[in-house]
């Protein structure tokens, strides 16, 4: 959802609001543009304030990011807790539960996800550090799913869960970028379509 630009030179804004209108418009240009391509100035372009006044509430590009990113990974991994936790994360509806979890945790701030997924991240850097702990511990609780899914067909390769985690995320990024570009899609709207896709792939898919 785009962050209507406020007006220069405003005053009177409490510090709490101004700080919640940089951090959202940062997290929308950070998801869109990378870390790489986004500069604090346009950051505060948007939001109406200078330079200066931006980097007194958060400090330097790299600490704009992480103040954007920590409640990003704190939702997401929230979201996907939540679903597992529901069944143990052993049900055939686990992975449509996940999905939905996400959409939602990420409606009105749908480039949020490419926040934590950033390829972009200076490597070696605190940012790229703090993403991958996130992503890791995403990794971590989808890895657990795909191991039972696979244990129900007889498979304990690891290697297999591993290549089904990796699909994973990959299809979850796929939905969220096909969802940006179609904003009129809600989170409930997305998870049905999913549901259908899922069905049409386990028809395609399955035993002849």
């Amino acid at each position: 959802m785009a962050i209507p630009p406020s007006r220069p030179g405003t005053k009177g804004v409490p510090r709490a609001e101004r700080e919640r209108q940089i951090l959202a418009a940062a997290t929308e240009e950070f998801g869109h543009r990378g870390y790489e391509a986004t500069s604090v100035a346009a950051v505060a372009a948007r939001v109406g304030v200078t330079k200066t006044l931006l980097h007194q509430y958060f400090g330097s590009k790299q600490d704009l990011y992480l103040a954007c990113l920590t409640p990003v990974g704190d939702r997401l991994l929230a979201a996907v807790r939540t679903a597992m936790d529901a069944d143990g994360g052993t049900g055939p509806q686990t992975p449509l539960r996940v999905l939905h979890n996400v959409f939602t945790a990420l409606e009105g701030q749908r480039e949020a996800w490419f926040v934590l997924y950033d390829t972009s991240l200076p490597a070696d850097s605190e940012p790229a550090r703090r993403a991958a702990h996130y992503r890791a511990a995403v990794d971590d609780m989808a890895a657990a799913g795909t191991l039972d899914v696979l244990g129900r067909t007889g498979s304990a390769d690891p290697l297999d869960a591993d290549a089904l985690a990796h699909a994973w995320r990959g299809l979850a990024t796929a939905l969220v970028r096909w969802w940006i570009r179609h904003p009129d899609q809600t989170a409930d709207a997305m998870a049905q379509r999913c549901d259908r896709l899922f069905a049409a792939a386990r028809g395609a898919l399955g035993p002849a």
